[in-house]
């Protein structure tokens, strides 16, 4: 019979918990768009359905290695999350609040 993850977690050594719990947020930390969709329980038909567009759409944008901010903000707004953005400097993080005209062109990843 399979024995339920929190009770092997709990015969592990505190040391050993900690690592696998760093581990985990590591990976939680970093996804590629197709990771995420997966994890957030969507298919691409599912996603595309949202996002009003086709399937081999979804697997284009998931492939791409450059889009606009709009189109990444909806992609994660269609999977129940919400897009921040920081720049990241020696002193510090500094939180993007605002990106001038948002979805008018002006806001392309490169």
């Amino acid at each position: 019979m399979a024995k339920k993850f929190s009770e092997l977690r709990a015969k592990m050594s505190p040391a050993a918990q900690a690592r696998s719990e760093q581990k985990a947020k590591e990976t939680l930390a970093e996804m590629a768009l197709s990771e995420m969709r997966r994890a957030r329980g969507f298919s691409q038909e599912e996603l595309a359905g949202l996002l009003n567009v086709k399937q081999p759409s979804i697997a284009k944008l998931e492939q791409r290695t450059d889009m606009y901010i709009s189109t990444l903000r909806d992609h994660i707004h269609a999977l129940g999350g919400e897009l921040v953005m920081f720049a990241r400097f020696p002193e510090g993080d500094v939180k993007i609040s605002a990106l001038g005209a948002m979805g008018t062109g002006t806001d392309r990843l490169a």
